[in-house]
Order: structure tokens, then C-alpha cells, then sequence
């Protein structure tokens, strides 16, 4: 009698252990996982940062189920060409801002930041229930990319010089590392402009390949360690008061996805939004204090050159928009919804 109970609880032992086994194959089976090749460093404050946060929080909502690897740059292709790997499918997404894939399309600059543009509620607005989304889904699926907006950022600096700039003449011939369309701007100020990953900034301006700067906001400049080498920094940043980053798929992976898996992807972008410009805005003030201790001169753009470059964008906006059909079909709706919104932001802000 004990050796048949023995026996049957071997048995029943055994019974169980296959079925953990089977369970463990099951979810192995069932799991996921993608790299995701990132235009930014993981140890880059937010904008590299967000990108790990997100793959973790993907881990967490999908229980284990879909894994993103965050991938350096560098580590599978070159950051700035992220957007041809996940067009062609060798990577499955990456982490990165529209506002780099201009050479592809000028348009999509208009969904990363936008010269004296929106604040990030504005913004967002548009983006979601605007139309902008829908119109960037449009631009991307032309490429063969589904992309999420998935987080975005307080204002920028609006860049490092080596010497005080007093006007817009002072501009004139320096060679300056600049982003998106604020690049068009200030080469209407006599700037020459290149675009340049975060990690090759500072040996660029070290060596002086770049007589100056900008790059992004002060919690995170500081860390690059332009101060080093230029100890004039200059606000607002009226080329990116907020500025949109994404998650880019390929498309053919996107359209494999469940609803369910979609819709997870989604709402931890959406939730990635709400994280990033909570702490953009609450870093930047010990940041600036540690900067000035550093020995670095803060400084407003004085009215006259902001209207400067105001001017400078509208005839760049003007010109891009009756060069390029898609990016005057965008310009069009974001300055539709703009001229409505401000009738709101006039009477509901202070």
C-alpha cells in the first residue's frame, strides 16, 4: 500500500512537472522580443533615459510577453540610420525624434519641433485630436514604418557660443551644430549648420570642427559638457518650446501585432508623454544653478533678435510649404489648429 501511494505520487509528480514544462515552452512560445535600435545614449538624461524606460514598461503591461532590447547607437547600425533599418525591416523599431529623418522628408520636422511653436498641451492636442496623427501615419506608411509619438520634452537652450552674441550679425559665419528647421533659420542668419549625433557634439566643438551649439536642455547640455569649452548659453529655445519623440516600428511587425498588443504599445507611449515632461520640468533648475557655479553666462535673446528669427521662419515655412506638397498639407493643419487654439490659450491661460 505504501509503494502504490509512493508510486502514485511520483506519478502525479511527474504529471505536474510536464505540465510545468509544457506551461514554460508555452510562454517561451509565446514571448516576443525586438530589438530596438536608439538615436541616443542610454545614459543621456531623457532622451535616452525615456527610451529605457519605455522598453521596461512594455516588459511589464505585456507581462513578459514582448521584450524590447534598447540597443546603443552604434550597436546594430548608426544612429542616424535607424530610419532605413526598421523601413527594411533589420531592426524592429528604434527610439528616436522625427525631426531626424528630414532628408527623407522634410515634413516629419513639423512632429518633432517646430520654430516659436506649441507648448507640449498645445501640441499634443493637435497631434491627437487635430489630425496630426493621422497625417503622420500617412507620411510613414510610405516607408514602410508605423511610428507612436512616445514622449515629449519641456524648451529647450537655444545654444552655446564661445563669445556673447549681442545681434543676429554676430551670427554671421559661424559653423554651429543645429536641429530640425531651426537649422533652416539660422542659416538665414549667415550660420553654416550640420547635424551632429549628441555623441559627436563635443569633440566637434572641442576641436572646433563647430564654433558653437545647441543641443538640447539644460539638465541634459550639462552632462555633454559643453561648458568645457563655451560658457555662453542662450534662452528660450524658440526653435523647440517642446519637442516629440518616437517609437518607430516596421510596419509589416506593427500589422503582425494583436489589438491587444497594439493597444499596450500604445498606452505606454501615451504614458511616456505624461513621464518625460514631468521630469524635464522639474530637473532644469538645479541643473542651470550647477551650470552657473561652472561659470557659464545665461542669457536671454533680446526681443529684437526673437523677432529676427521669427521672421527668418516664416519665409523658411512659406518656402518649404511651396516647395513640398506634404509639408504644406501639415504646415496647413498645424496652423489651423493653432489659429483656433489661440482664441483658448488667450482667454484660459495667464
Amino acid at each position: 500500500m505504501g509503494f502504490r501511494k509512493a508510486t502514485t505520487s511520483a506519478v502525479a509528480a511527474a504529471a505536474l512537472a510536464g505540465l510545468a514544462m509544457a506551461g514554460t515552452a508555452e510562454r517561451s512560445a509565446a514571448q516576443t522580443e525586438w530589438n530596438m535600435q536608439s538615436t541616443y545614449a542610454s545614459s543621456l538624461t531623457q532622451l535616452g533615459s525615456m527610451g529605457v524606460v519605455i522598453a521596461d514598461r512594455v516588459k511589464a503591461v505585456s507581462g513578459g510577453e514582448l521584450v524590447i532590447n534598447f540597443q546603443e547607437p552604434g550597436a546594430i547600425v548608426p544612429a542616424l540610420e535607424a530610419f532605413d533599418a526598421v523601413s527594411a525591416g533589420a531592426v524592429e523599431a528604434a527610439w528616436s525624434t522625427p525631426g531626424y529623418w528630414t532628408g527623407k522628408e522634410v515634413a516629419l520636422a513639423l512632429f518633432a519641433a517646430v520654430p516659436f511653436g506649441p507648448s507640449a498641451g498645445e501640441y499634443a492636442a493637435w497631434m491627437y485630436f487635430g489630425g496630426g496623427h493621422e497625417l503622420f501615419d500617412e507620411i510613414y506608411a510610405k516607408y514602410n514604418i508605423k511610428s507612436l509619438i512616445c514622449g515629449v520634452i519641456a524648451p529647450e537652450a537655444s545654444g552655446w557660443f564661445r563669445q556673447e552674441i549681442k545681434s543676429t550679425e554676430d551670427l554671421k559665419g559661424l559653423k554651429m551644430r543645429f536641429f530640425g528647421l531651426g537649422a533652416r533659420v539660422m542659416e538665414k542668419m549667415g550660420v553654416s549648420t550640420q547635424l551632429l549625433a549628441g555623441g559627436d557634439i563635443f569633440p566637434a566643438l572641442e576641436l572646433g570642427t563647430i564654433d558653437a551649439t545647441e543641443f538640447s536642455m539644460p539638465a541634459i547640455d550639462l552632462n555633454l559638457g559643453f561648458y568645457q569649452v563655451a560658457k555662453h548659453y542662450y534662452f528660450p529655445g524658440w526653435h523647440q518650446q517642446s519637442t516629440f519623440f518616437e517609437l518607430m516600428m516596421n510596419k509589416d511587425v506593427w500589422d503582425g501585432l494583436s489589438d491587444t498588443r497594439k493597444a499596450q504599445l500604445e498606452t505606454v507611449c501615451q504614458s511616456a508623454i505624461t513621464y518625460g515632461l514631468a521630469e524635464g520640468e522639474a530637473i532644469q533648475f538645479k541643473a542651470l544653478k550647477e551650470l552657473q557655479d561652472k561659470g557659464v553666462t545665461l542669457h536671454r535673446w533680446p526681443p529684437e533678435v526673437l523677432d529676427e528669427l521669427r521672421a527668418a521662419w516664416n519665409e523658411v515655412a512659406a518656402e518649404l510649404a511651396a516647395e513640398n506638397p506634404t509639408f504644406a498639407k501639415v504646415w496647413e493643419s498645424l496652423s489651423t489648429f493653432r489659429e483656433g487654439y489661440a482664441t483658448w490659450k488667450e482667454l484660459g491661460y495667464l
